[in-house]
Order: structure tokens, then C-alpha cells, then sequence
């Protein structure tokens, strides 16, 4: 496979031009994702968990200009002394960086400032990735650039989460995308699935990856076997019709469905229902990124944690996959990637399942992530990114769960079916869903 401008595959070794257009189309969608924002809309944060859009303009440049610019460009100038501190993530190797609960009260520097500083970084690396060089600073150049691109593209998906949870605190709800527009949209299937059990073979299956022809995370490596139970997977996602049946049925009153720390979280936080929804009179509502909709009870149920998810598959005489089981059920049962939600198709809101797919394992990618059973931990034989952005993954592995399948604002061309997402099990603001297990074939 050649790579495009929205292609990775072997990005090291394309033309210049090509790499170039990669760059340039990545770099483009962050900022349009914030055309429909008003000026105030950039700043703000309205829990701990979510940043500013104007932070995640600024931090995903911060990260070409440290840790490609500066140490590879000659002469190059930083933009500001000041931005390392401000937009440095987490990096502990790289110095002290600004406190994360407190991003959203810097008025300052502004979003021009921001877009300047984008502008900036971004002259700087077509210079960079046009310049002559030898093969092997060439090459580890382009390996640093994907990870930069790929680590923008988190924060694009990032970005959409954050912003739909800072328009859902307000009580006006007001709307990210007009509802209006009928080519975003989409359409929905045209009949509904109804669930089954896939049988899933087990035996000593491989999962992972020791790809060298593609860019893909470390925590994703290296590829190794793992013995599994036959098992049955679930051929769709949970929908909010199935879920409304848990709630009516009591389920966020009856603590022998829930773990221990689930019953405490949602005792002392008063959770009743997934993220987002709400009660008028009888009638369900849910906020989208199109603003306050009735819920759509064929749709997938989607902002729920982990605590929410385990404690409706217990109440069905169910469980959550492994995600060894999810990849290997992936492998036997292809999804149609044709009809996949990601990002590209515009919808920003999860569909039900479309009958139309060419597989019996809906929504396998796209949608919405999907809780696992599984810890997140590294695989046998894990090493991290060499320097500093040994960071990036190894030193989260610790009471976080993981995820798989992406969701609809996931870009597609950043979704791998060995990608390893991970959130802690409280988490409720990211696009995530529901896909039961059982053991048996």
C-alpha cells in the first residue's frame, strides 16, 4: 500500500511531496474541527478531566517543535520561552509544566497567538521534511514526525470529546454542528439488527504487533500468543433501548451487580444514567454534539464507564471480552470497514447497527470504543519509545482499563485493530460502549 495524505503506511519512506501533504492534511483537521467555535468557546474547561481547545491547538505544536524542531532543525527559534512550560502534557523528563485542572484559566496567550504559533511550527517542519538529509537522520526524522501526526490525531478525537462535554454543562445546550446539514448526518440503517451470539473459537491465537511496515503505538508490540476459551461474543453493541430496560429494572439501585468501587462511585456521585442523559417528564433525552435529541433507543448506549458497563453485563448473566478476545474475534470475523462510523463520515454521534454491513460482527470498528475485561498492562517482551517519549504510553499502565474498536470521531487512518486505547474506569466523557461476552462455544 502507498501512503497518501491521509495514509501512514510507510511515511518514512515516501516522497518528500507526499509527506509533506500528510503533514499538512493532519495538521488542517485540527483546525477545522474548531471552525464552528466562537472565540469563547476555546477557553474553557469545565472539569479536570477535559482541556481547552485552545490548549490542544497548542500542545499537539509544542510537540513537533521539542521533540522534532528544536533538536533537528539548525537555527531553529522557538516561538516563545514561556510554551514549553504551558503546553507540556505530562513529560516529566522534559521539565515542570503548568498545572492540568488549571488550563482553563488562562485568558492568555490568545487564540490568535495560538494560530500564530501553529503557523509558526508548521513553516518550520516543511522546511524540515523538504530538506535534503542523509537516509538515517531522514529516517529517524519521519519516524518522530508520525508519532507527532499520530499524537494529533488523539487530540483531534480528544478535542471533539472536550468540547462536547463543555456544551453539554451549559444549560442551554447549545449545538458544535447544525442539525441541519443532511451530508454530515449520515443515515442510519435501514432496519435494525437484532442481537445474536457469535461463536468464537479459542485456542493459542497471536494478538499484537511486530510490524515495522506501519507506524503503530509501543504499547501495541510486540505481537505474542495467548491461550483462549471458546467463547461467545456479542454480533452488536449494547443499544439505550437494552440499557433503559437495566435502569427501569432498578439496576443503579442494586449494589450485587456492581464492583465495589463502581457502587461507590455512582452512590456518591448520584449517577442514575449514562452521561448525557436526561428525564423530561417521561421522556429520555441525550445531549449530542448536534445538541438536545430524544433518545434513539436503537442507537448504541454510549458514555458509559466501566463501572456502568460491568455492572449491565453482570445484570445480563453476561461479562465485558477480554481484549485478546476482541482482537481474535476481529480476526474471525472481519468488520466492513466501507460502513464503518469514524470521523470522516461526519456524524460525531454513534448510529445503530447497520444491517447492510458486510459482516455478521457489527459496529467492530467505529462508533463507539468498547470496554474490555483486561487491565491495561504491557505485553510480553513491551519496550517503550527510546528518550523521552518512553513516556507517551509505559507509565500509564496502572489501574486504567482498556478499550477497543474506535468511535465516530476517531480519524480512520489512525485506527488499528491492535490499537490499545485506555481511560480509568470512572471515565464516562469519551465516546464509549457496550459489547457482551460469555464464556462457552
Amino acid at each position: 500500500m502507498t501512503a497518501t495524505a491521509e495514509n501512514p503506511t510507510r511515511f518514512g519512506e515516501t516522497s518528500a511531496a507526499a509527506r509533506l501533504r500528510r503533514f499538512a492534511a493532519v495538521r488542517e483537521r485540527t483546525a477545522r474541527l474548531c471552525d464552528p467555535l466562537a472565540i469563547e468557546d476555546y477557553v474553557i474547561q469545565t472539569v479536570a478531566e477535559v482541556s481547552p481547545p485552545k490548549w490542544h491547538l497548542a500542545h499537539t505544536t509544542w510537540f513537533f517543535e521539542h521533540f522534532i524542531l528544536a533538536e533537528h532543525l539548525a537555527h531553529y527559534r522557538r516561538f516563545h520561552t514561556d510554551y514549553g512550560y504551558l503546553f507540556n502534557s505530562y513529560y516529566e523528563g522534559v521539565g515542570k509544566y503548568f498545572p492540568r485542572t488549571q488550563r482553563g484559566l488562562l485568558s492568555r496567550p490568545s487564540v490568535s497567538e495560538i494560530l500564530a504559533y501553529r503557523r509558526h511550527v508548521n513553516q518550520a517542519m516543511n522546511t524540515l521534511l523538504s530538506a535534503n538529509l542523509s537516509k538515517d537522520r531522514s529516517k529517524r526524522i519521519m519516524q518522530l514526525t508520525e508519532i507527532g501526526l499520530q499524537h494529533e490525531q488523539q487530540h483531534q478525537e480528544l478535542l471533539l470529546m472536550d468540547i462536547k462535554y463543555n456544551f453539554a454543562f451549559n444549560p442551554m445546550k447549545p449545538a458544535y454542528l447544525d442539525s441541519s446539514n443532511k451530508e454530515e448526518q449520515g443515515s442510519a440503517a435501514p432496519e435494525s439488527v437484532e442481537f445474536a451470539w457469535l461463536s468464537i473459537p479459542g485456542g493459542l491465537v497471536e494478538v499484537g504487533t511486530s510490524t515495522t511496515h506501519r507506524f503503530v503505538y509501543d504499547n501495541e508490540k510486540p505481537r505474542h500468543r495467548v491461550h483462549l476459551q471458546p467463547f461467545l461474543l456479542g454480533n452488536r453493541l449494547v443499544t439505550n433501548g437494552e440499557y433503559l430496560e437495566f435502569i427501569a429494572a432498578g439496576g443503579y439501585q442494586q449494589p450485587q451487580w456492581w464492583l465495589a468501587d463502581g457502587w461507590n462511585t455512582v452512590q456518591q456521585n448520584q449517577i442514575r444514567a449514562p452521561l448525557y442523559w436526561y428525564q423530561k417528564k417521561a421522556d429520555w433525552f441525550v445531549y449530542t454534539l448536534r445538541g438536545e435529541v430524544r433518545l434513539d433507543e436503537q442507537e448504541p448506549v454510549s458514555h458509559v464507564s466501566y463501572y456502568e458497563a460491568d455492572a449491565y453485563a453482570r445484570w445480563r448473566g453476561a461479562r465485558l471480552p477480554l481484549e485478546q478476545e476482541w482482537e481474535h474475534a476481529l480476526s474471525c470475523h472481519p468488520p466492513d470497514t466501507t460502513t464503518a462510523n469514524f470521523v470522516e463520515k461526519g456524524v460525531r454521534h454513534p448510529l445503530p447497527a447497520n444491517a447492510n454491513a458486510k459482516t455478521d460482527l457489527y459496529q467492530g470498528v467505529g462508533d463507539l470504543w468498547e470496554w474490555s475485561s483486561s487491565p491495561y498492562q504491557p505485553y510480553p517482551g513491551y519496550r517503550a519509545f527510546p528518550g523521552l517519549l518512553g513516556e507517551y504510553n509505559g507509565k500509564f499502565m496502572c489501574n486504567q482499563m482498556v478499550l477497543r474498536g474506535g468511535c465516530c470521531v476517531t480519524p480512520a487512518t489512525h485506527f488499528r485493530p491492535t490499537y490499545r486505547n485506555f481511560f480509568f474506569p470512572y471515565d464516562r466523557w469519551a465516546f464509549s460502549g457496550i459489547r457482551l461476552a460469555k464464556d462457552g462455544g
